[in-house]
Parts: structure tokens; C-alpha cells; sequence
């Protein structure tokens, strides 16, 4: 799960998590560290984006935190980092970059498709 992904709750009105199951419901969820620190960094303040990043900090309670062996700071970076590894079969994101690099990697996002409806695609 990146940043964004743990954010559309509050930002696209989407219960990500049941969506997430719906399409994969073996699925163990993971969050890097480095998208934990990202949503505290973000969750400072009263703006929408504050309030969206603290309940994905809440929510990624939820998820098994995962380090990245590479030292990744950079939440996109790490998980990109993970995803080369073979530590995660999909990810979930809403992010048009980190969605190309994924592909470019083989590796199969989980995103927004619709209004409040998440889809696989694949590389």
C-alpha cells in the first residue's frame, strides 16, 4: 500500500480495504516504512490532505510494516525497491508515476477505476 492508497478513504470516499479484498482476499497488506513516514509528515495541520494522511497513518495500522533492505527514504522508491524484490505480488496506488515504474518493473498495480471501485492492471 503507498501513501496515496492509504489516503483514498478520506480523499475518494473508498473503503480501500474492503475493495482490496474484494479483488485479491488472500492478500496480506504491507506498508513500507518509508509511506509511514511519509503520511506523518503530511498529517501535520487541518487541511484535507492532513486529514486524509492521519487516517492512512491510523490504517496502515491494519498492514504489516515492512523495511526496505535498500535503505529507500523515498516512499516511492521503496516501493519500487520491494516490488524488484519479489516482497510484494501487486501494490496499490493511484499515483500515475509510481504506476509506470511499476509496469516498467512487471509488476501488477491495484488503482482507482470509476468513482469508488478499485481494478488490477497489469504490466
Amino acid at each position: 500500500m503507498d501513501t496515496n492508497a492509504l489516503m483514498m478513504p478520506v480523499e475518494c470516499d473508498l473503503r480501500v480495504f474492503e475493495e482490496v479484498e474484494r479483488l485479491l482476499p488472500e492478500a496480506e497488506l504491507v506498508v513500507p516504512d518509508a509511506v509511514r513516514r511519509e503520511l506523518r509528515n503530511l498529517a501535520g495541520g487541518a487541511s484535507e490532505e492532513a486529514v486524509a494522511a492521519s487516517v492512512g497513518l491510523d490504517l496502515a495500522e491494519r498492514c504489516r510494516p515492512i523495511a526496505v533492505e535498500s535503505g529507500e527514504s523515498h516512499a516511492d522508491d521503496a516501493i519500487v525497491s520491494l516490488a524488484r524484490a519479489g516482497e510484494c505480488d501487486y501494490v496499490v496506488t493511484n499515483d500515475g508515476p509510481l504506476r509506470e515504474r511499476l509496469h516498467d518493473a512487471g509488476v501488477p498495480v491495484i488503482g482507482l477505476r470509476g468513482r469508488n471501485e478499485l481494478a488490477v492492471t497489469q504490466p
